[in-house]
């Protein structure tokens, strides 16, 4: 999706800012003892009483098995992206999750993920979710005007190697607007040089996701939740950009 008019930009700026004041208040909720549910319900009253609507509740995909069936997706420790809520979920000292959310604001959507450490987490943990957080960085940087894909996916995977985790393999960001997925696909591996160009008024959500075991995934038995196939633990970071003529602008900064 191509944002050009003023106005649509002003939503996604608008909608941006109420996306990243949700994880902020969600993420001060995190402690050991809290539930995954409770997590998610105040996900929904936070992004409601903000004039938006939760983009994930009851989101099916094409060729999905069966809608979404939560605002918030919760993944904890091996598992990497779109775990579902539970109140039989209660979090642990020491648990890895990740917090990926996404809303629309008068028709248009932003997405957003963090990941961090309940109570005290271990070293490995905090240069996983710092790697994360640098190679989103690197990536976002890389989404400049007359770029390409490419270049974006080598300068995540760059930061990976770094500090030797592993991209997670088959999954990545996507460009968003009007739908919650769209053209084009954003890997979190590539070819400098090489896949579509980017443009101006492009809104992509750039989401690397590092491993700190092999990149291979599985999705479990609930048809939705991926998790690593070796168990070991991932973290996901995850901001929605506009491109424009002065470089990428971070909506969900």
């Amino acid at each position: 999706m191509i944002s050009k008019t003023e106005n649509e930009i002003k939503n996604l700026r608008t909608g941006g800012k109420l996306l990243a004041r949700v994880l902020r208040e969600l993420s001060a909720m995190v402690e050991p003892g809290i539930t995954t549910a409770s997590l998610d319900i105040a996900a929904e009253k936070i992004i409601r009483e903000g004039g938006g609507v939760p983009a994930f509740l009851n989101y099916l995909p094409e060729g999905g098995a069966y809608p979404f069936p939560a605002t918030l997706c919760i993944s904890l420790n091996d598992e990497v992206v779109h775990g579902i809520p539970s109140t039989e979920r209660v979090l642990k000292n020491g648990d890895m999750i990740s917090l990926d959310l996404g809303l629309s604001y008068n028709g248009y959507f932003v997405d957003s993920a963090r990941t961090l450490c309940v109570g005290e987490g271990d070293a490995t943990a905090q240069k996983l979710i710092e790697a994360t957080k640098e190679a989103t960085m690197a990536g976002i940087k890389a989404a400049r005007v007359g770029n390409r894909v490419g270049d974006i996916g080598a300068a995540i995977e760059e930061v990976a190697k770094k500090y030797h985790f592993e991209v997670v393999e088959d999954l990545g960001g996507h460009a968003v607007g009007k739908e919650v997925h769209e053209t084009p696909y954003i890997p979190n591996e590539g070819v400098p040089g090489t896949g579509p160009k980017l443009q101006e008024g492009l809104v992509i959500a750039i989401e690397p996701m590092l491993a700190e075991g092999k990149g291979a995934i599985t999705l479990m038995e609930d048809e939705w939740t991926y998790r690593m196939r070796d168990k070991k633990r991932c973290a996901h970071v995850e901001h929605t950009i506009i491109i424009t003529k002065k470089g990428p602008e971070i909506l969900t900064a």
